[in-house]
């Protein structure tokens, strides 16, 4: 093997590779491909493996990624500045003609043996937390909720051993906003379906004012598993002592209840793992996301449930995404919801080139192309068997996409409401992303970020790049990780630190 550096590409026909190395490139440095580098090229950036004529193809996971805006000589550093952005695929020119994976993962019997310790709930949901949610119907009583909650943690939790935490499921709805408008429609599923996320067990209190637009009964339309309703105008009430010395009674019933559930054995089929990547870099669409989508068709392929999500994270690929859907109605819908989000950013006068972040291009990602080709690797090779709206619940097992802004908070809010019950969090640049509500896997794409963030980050997919590990054991290993996580055997660095995140509604809506 020859000891002269290397670099990475994504796909053979790839006229672009990924440096690897920590220190990156120095100028005159000469790969074991031949190619002599012309500059210094950081660690996750490209370097040309030939000469660009201006305006030439440059090519990443075999697909265009851009064009030269300019001469590159071969060995050059390839970033934005010297790159022009593609057209975005014509939604209206995309035929749906289904293309079937040609081989599966693992043998059904082997998976077969996998399990989970989860919480069954009387709706045949699964939880992998035990958590009595406290939300609010409208943002008025949001200093009300953080007072119980802290309240409810201090005073009541340490009394019942087998209740893992109290939430604030908080928002900034609910009044001053066009509640009939049809968007609104978006913002309040949201809040109704994470209220019967499965972790909660059926056991959720809404605080509410009284006089607000969104009726706290419109939260838990078909209460049937025992959610509590509080209005804070209720003239039973004399004073704030007595409306919290109601509402911890009422909470003091909820946990009482909540502590009564047992984690027992579960099938995979059970678990709807939310799939999600933020802060990513080069590295992310050939180490974390790729073994993420290794993980993701094993659990399809077990029964169970995946969704992954960031709508202008994959409008670039959707013509590679297409031929997967299951059928054609599920390929229109998919293009439907490219259109709507298109049409979304064109209110706004805004477009595709507002992604990637400064922190994406720091990290080695150029386009939003480039982006988008190495976020759908998140999501394997499995059928697409349905589409979610944004703040809609999961109806059909299988992998499915969850339309959601690329917003990591607002698509881990919006996946929360979709019923996912594990979340898994690829990133390269770091981020200290995280919910209460679900256990959160933070996957590193490159060991540097891994190493230098040890105890925030679960797993280091950067060991693929390294040629420590494959793609496919890195996959099990997370798959195997998800099932200890779910079964409460092992704590994520989120919630051994604490540090969680708000919940973010996306509201297409207009406010009054």
């Amino acid at each position: 093997m020859s000891n002269q550096p290397f670099v990475i590409k994504a796909h053979p026909d790839d006229n672009v590779a990924v440096v690897p190395q920590a220190e990156g490139l120095l100028p005159d440095t000469r790969l074991n491909n031949g190619v002599v580098t012309k500059a210094y090229i950081p660690m996750g950036h490209k370097v040309a493996l030939v000469a660009f004529a201006k305006n030439a193809p440059i090519v990443r996971y075999g697909q265009i990624i851009g064009y030269a805006n300019e001469a590159i000589e071969q060995g050059a550093w390839i970033s934005e500045r010297n790159m022009t952005l593609p057209q975005a695929p014509d939604l209206d020119r995309i035929v749906y003609q289904p293309v079937r994976p040609s081989g599966t993962f693992a043998a059904k019997a082997k998976l077969n043996e996998y399990s989970f310790q989860g919480y069954k709930n009387k709706d045949g949901s699964v939880g992998t937390k035990n958590v009595l949610g406290i939300t609010n119907s409208v943002q008025c009583v949001a200093g009300l909720t953080d007072y119980i909650v802290d309240k409810v943690k201090r005073e009541l939790l340490p009394k019942f051993p087998n209740v893992d935490d109290a939430v604030g499921l908080q928002h900034a709805y609910g009044c001053g906003v066009a509640i009939h408008a049809p968007a609104a429609i978006v913002p309040i599923r949201t809040i109704q379906n994470i209220a019967v996320n499965p972790n909660f067990g059926g056991e959720v209190m809404v605080l509410g004012l009284g006089c607000e637009k969104l009726r706290p009964e419109r939260i838990v339309p078909d209460n049937e598993q025992g959610a509590s309703i509080t209005y804070m105008q209720d003239p039973a009430f004399e004073g704030f002592g007595e409306m919290v010395a109601g509402i911890m009674q009422t909470a003091e019933q909820h946990l009482k209840k909540l502590n009564q559930r047992k984690r027992e054995p579960c099938p995979i089929s059970d678990l709807v793992v939310g799939m999600q990547c933020g802060g990513s870099d080069a590295f992310s669409g050939i180490t974390a996301n790729p073994s993420a989508g290794f993980a993701s068709d094993l659990i399809v392929q077990a029964g169970g449930s995946v969704l992954f999500s960031e709508v202008t994270e994959v409008r670039d690929a959707v013509h590679l995404l297409i031929p997967r859907a299951a059928n054609e109605k599920v390929a229109q819908a998919l293009l439907r919801e490219m259109k709507w989000y298109d049409d979304y950013l064109a209110q706004g006068q805004a477009d595709r080139s507002a992604n990637p972040s400064p922190g994406n291009k720091k990290g080695g990602l150029s386009t939003i192309v480039e982006k988008a080709l190495g976020s759908i690797a998140k999501s394997g090779t499995s059928p697409i068997v349905d589409v979610i709206g944004p703040g809609e619940k999961l109806r059909t097992k299988g992998l499915n996409f969850a339309a959601t802004p690329a917003s990591d908070f607002v698509c881990g809010t919006l996946q929360l409401a979709a019923g996912m019950n594990m979340h898994v969090f690829m990133t390269g640049r770091g981020t200290p992303y995280g919910l209460s509500m679900v256990p959160v896997i933070k996957v590193g794409s490159n060991s540097s970020l891994s190493k230098r963030w040890f105890d925030l980050i679960d797993l280091d997919a950067g060991k693929i790049a390294t040629g420590e590990k494959t793609i496919a054991e890195m996959g099990w290993g997370l798959f195997e990780l998800i099932l200890k996580v779910a079964s409460g055997e092992v704590t994520v660095a989120s919630d051994r630190l604490g540090l969680h995140n708000d919940l973010v509604l996306f509201n297409p809506g207009p406010l009054t």
